[in-house]
C-alpha cells in the first residue's frame, strides 16, 4: 500500500471530508491520529477503522483553544514519535450576512478555520523539518478562492490558509516537506446540511456537474498531496468543485 508506515494526522477527521480522508488513509496502510472535538464521533470513526483492519486513535482537539493544541501535538509526537503526514482539514462556519456578525463569530471562525491549523503546524514542523520529509495538506475552500454568499469571514479565513500554503511551501522545501492546498466547492458534509435549502438548491444549479460533491471525491485529492504520486508537487491550490470556480 502507498502510506505503509506513515503517521498521518488528520484534523476535523470525526465527519464530512476529513472522515473520508481518515479513512483512505488508513486503507492505504498509514496509522491515522484523528484529531476533533467531537470526542464520541471521533471515537466511533477509529474504532470502525480499528474494526477494518486498520490502525486509527483519537485524540480530542480544540483547535480554538491554544492549550488544546499544545496538548495535542506533544500527545501525538509522544505516542507516534514522528508525523509524516499532517492533514489541517477541521473547519466550520454559519451562513450568516456579514453586517448580522460580531466579534465573538469572528474570532471563533478565524481561530479555527486559520489560526488553530497554523499553531499546530508550527509545533508539528520543527519535527518534520528535523526528519527531513513530511506532507502537508491544507484544507481551504473555493470560498476562500473567489469568496461565498453569507460566509464572509469564513472566506476571509479560508483565504488565508491558501497564502500560508504557498509561503510554508517555499520555507518547507529544502527539507523535503512539500505543502498543497484543496478548495472543496459545495460538498455534502454535516456543514453543508446547515445551509438553508435555496442556497443549495443555488449552489447544484450553479455547478456545471449539477450535483454537491461528494466528501470522497476531495478526499481523494487530499490523498494525492498526502501520497508519493505527487512528490514534485508543493505550494499548489486544487479546487475539487465540480467546475464551479473553473473560470475563478
Amino acid at each position: 500500500m502507498k502510506l505503509d508506515n506513515q503517521i498521518a494526522v488528520v484534523t476535523g477527521g470525526a465527519s464530512g471530508i476529513c472522515q473520508a480522508a481518515a479513512e483512505l488513509l488508513a486503507a492505504e496502510g498509514a496509522t491515522v491520529c484523528v484529531g476533533d472535538i467531537a470526542s464520541d464521533k471521533g471515537e466511533a470513526v477509529c474504532a470502525a477503522l480499528r474494526n477494518n483492519g486498520h490502525k486509527a486513535e483519537y485524540l480530542h482537539l480544540d483547535l480554538t483553544n491554544a492549550d488544546s493544541i499544545k496538548q495535542f501535538a506533544a500527545a501525538v509526537l509522544q505516542r507516534f514519535g514522528r508525523v509524516d503526514i499532517l492533514i489541517n482539514g477541521a473547519g466550520w462556519s454559519k451562513n450568516t450576512p456579514f453586517v448580522d456578525t460580531d466579534d465573538a463569530f469572528w474570532e471563533k471562525v478565524i481561530n479555527l478555520n486559520f489560526i488553530g491549523p497554523m499553531r499546530l503546524t508550527k509545533l508539528l514542523l520543527p519535527q518534520m523539518m528535523q526528519q527531513k520529509s513530511g506532507k502537508i495538506v491544507i484544507v481551504s475552500s473555493d470560498a476562500g478562492r473567489v469568496g461565498s454568499l453569507g460566509e464572509t469571514v469564513y472566506s476571509g479565513a479560508k483565504a488565508g490558509l491558501i497564502g500560508f500554503t504557498k509561503s510554508l511551501a517555499r520555507e518547507g522545501a529544502r527539507f523535503n516537506i512539500t505543502v498543497n492546498c484543496v478548495c472543496p466547492g459545495p460538498t455534502d458534509t454535516p456543514l453543508m446540511a446547515e445551509v438553508p435549502d435555496k442556497y443549495r438548491e443555488l449552489f447544484i444549479k450553479a455547478i456545471p456537474l449539477r450535483r454537491l460533491g461528494k466528501p470522497s471525491e476531495v478526499a481523494d485529492a487530499i490523498m494525492f498531496f498526502a501520497g508519493p504520486n505527487s512528490a514534485y508537487v508543493t505550494g499548489q491550490v486544487l479546487s475539487v468543485s465540480g467546475g464551479l470556480t473553473m473560470a475563478g
